[in-house]
C-alpha cells in the first residue's frame, strides 16, 4: 500500500452525495438520518426524538444545501421558524427515499492501520492479493461487507 493510499480522505461524503443525487434525479424526497447526539449537530431540539433526527434534505425544503467533505449544512424552517442546520459528516448515519424507503446506511469509514511500531502498513512479499473466486478468510471481511445489525 503507498503512503498516499493509505491517506485517503473519508469516503462517507462521496456516498452521501451520490446517493442524495440519484434521490432526487428519480424524483424522491432525501432524508437523512441525523445522530443529534454527536458533537457539532446543530439542529433544533425539538426536532430531535431519542437522541436521532430525521432531515428532509430535497431542494424545495431547504436553502443553500452544502455537502461538503466535512459536514452537511442549510437552513430550514422548522415549525415555521427558520434555523441553520449543521450536521457533521461522521453524525449522518443513513440517507433514504422518502417515498420508497430505499437509501443507505453510511458505513463507518476504515480507521488507517499501522503496526506495533506505528509505521504504516507496508506490503510484504507474504501477503499476496486474494483470489477473486476465494472467500475472504475468517475475520478478514471487507469494511464495506460488514453485516450491520
Amino acid at each position: 500500500m503507498t503512503d498516499a493510499s493509505s491517506r485517503m480522505t473519508s469516503h462517507r461524503p462521496y456516498l452521501l452525495r451520490a446517493l442524495n443525487e440519484w434521490i432526487a434525479d428519480n424524483g424522491m424526497t432525501p432524508h437523512l438520518l441525523v445522530d443529534a447526539t454527536m458533537a457539532g449537530v446543530q439542529v433544533p431540539a425539538s426536532a430531535v426524538k431519542e437522541g436521532k433526527v430525521v432531515l428532509n434534505i430535497a431542494e424545495r425544503a431547504v436553502v443553500r444545501l452544502m455537502i461538503d467533505n466535512d459536514a452537511v449544512s442549510f437552513t430550514a424552517r422548522f415549525g415555521g421558524v427558520s434555523h441553520a442546520v449543521h450536521v457533521p459528516i461522521s453524525a449522518v448515519l443513513a440517507i433514504y427515499s422518502r417515498e420508497t424507503g430505499q437509501g443507505m446506511a453510511l458505513p463507518d469509514d476504515v480507521p488507517h492501520d499501522t503496526d506495533a511500531s506505528g509505521d504504516d502498513d507496508v506490503t510484504t512479499s507474504q501477503d499476496t492479493p486474494p483470489d477473486d473466486d476465494a472467500p475472504p478468510p475468517a475475520g478478514k471481511r471487507p469494511p464495506f461487507l460488514r453485516v450491520v445489525k
